[in-house]
């Protein structure tokens, strides 16, 4: 990318609704630039299996999912550049990005597609195995655990979502939680505590993920116990991590609305933030379905919402 670059239409960030942007705007003749960040396809690319996605009866990988996405952008004439959005002015049009704090991007209008990136709990061995039992997301894998024993992680509302979710396809599920009472809502307390599928381990974490990669995946998690330090193995062939999401908007701060959490505020049916001319789309504005296919369908709102804001402007 040059020095300094212009284009109609800035998509900042991949994923399923960025490559779905790209994919609406460049088939309307937008020549839409994607800034693709350092992680090419977003979420999707730890993905190993997905299989709910229409269209791929069979399932597919999801580093092989999001390259077909990429290169359905591609032929319609998306252009692609790697690097990072490190701050923005959106206060006048064209719009500025700065690209790895130097380089410098004006737009006409501006697609945030950044995503939220899943917490999780920051040991080795559950990123060893991250997409090999370890997830982050019951409803996108939960299929692949019928049958079997699984352990989640949390104590919030989310973390008594995915248990409960979880309980369709497990014999059994183990919620760890690392204090003495959950922080959830006590309707979703009641409705976790008394199904039978679920144990409740309190006053401890997860200290190691047990398993290989290459060969068995998840096989069990190592816990200590927060008060007596004592440590314990508990055998399970995934590893559910449901401690929150963190939306990627830290660019962005001050210069369009953020909720309380961070995630970027659109207009009701829209993806128009509180900027004219800004728009968002997948899961950095959406905190309840969080799936490829809601981020998909989100994408091709952002370019058909650009498309006629473009033409309101001429």
């Amino acid at each position: 990318m040059a020095e300094n670059t212009h284009a109609q239409i800035v998509i900042i960030g991949t994923g399923p609704a960025g490559y779905t942007a790209a994919i609406y705007a460049a088939r309307a003749e937008l020549s839409p630039l994607v800034i693709e960040g350092i992680q090419p396809g977003g979420q999707l690319t730890t993905t190993t299996e997905v299989e709910n996605f229409p269209g791929f009866p069979a399932g597919i990988q999801g580093p092989e999912m999001m390259q077909l996405f990429r290169q359905q952008a591609e032929r319609f004439g998306t252009r692609f550049s790697t690097g990072m959005v490190t701050a923005v002015d959106f206060a006048k049009r064209p719009f500025t990005l700065t690209v790895d704090e130097e380089k410098k991007v004006t737009a006409d209008a501006v697609v945030i597609a950044t995503g939220a990136s899943a917490r999780y709990l920051g040991l080795p061995s559950e990123k060893a195995l991250l997409g090999y039992g370890v997830s982050a997301c019951a409803t996108c894998d939960g299929f692949f655990y019928r049958g079997k024993e699984v352990v989640v992680v949390g104590g919030g509302d989310s973390a008594m979502e995915e248990a409960t979710f979880l309980t369709r396809f497990a014999t059994k599920v183990t919620l760890i939680h690392r204090r003495d009472a959950f922080r959830a809502s006590k309707i979703m307390q009641k409705r976790t505590l008394e199904n039978d599928k679920i144990e409740v381990i309190y006053n401890a974490v997860v200290s190691e993920v047990l398993g290989d990669a290459k060969e068995t995946g998840v096989t069990g998690v190592r816990i200590r116990d927060v008060n007596s330090d004592e440590s314990r193995e508990i055998a399970c062939h995934g590893m559910f991590v449901a401690i929150g999401h963190t939306p990627n908007t830290q660019p962005f701060a001050g210069a369009i609305k953020l909720d309380a959490k961070g995630y970027v505020v659109v207009e009701q049916g829209s993806t128009r933030t509180s900027v004219e001319g800004v728009f968002a789309c997948g899961d950095v504005a959406d905190q309840t379905y969080r799936q490829a296919i809601t981020a998909a369908g989100t994408g091709c709102m952002a370019a058909i919402d650009v498309e006629r804001w473009l033409a309101e402007q001429a």
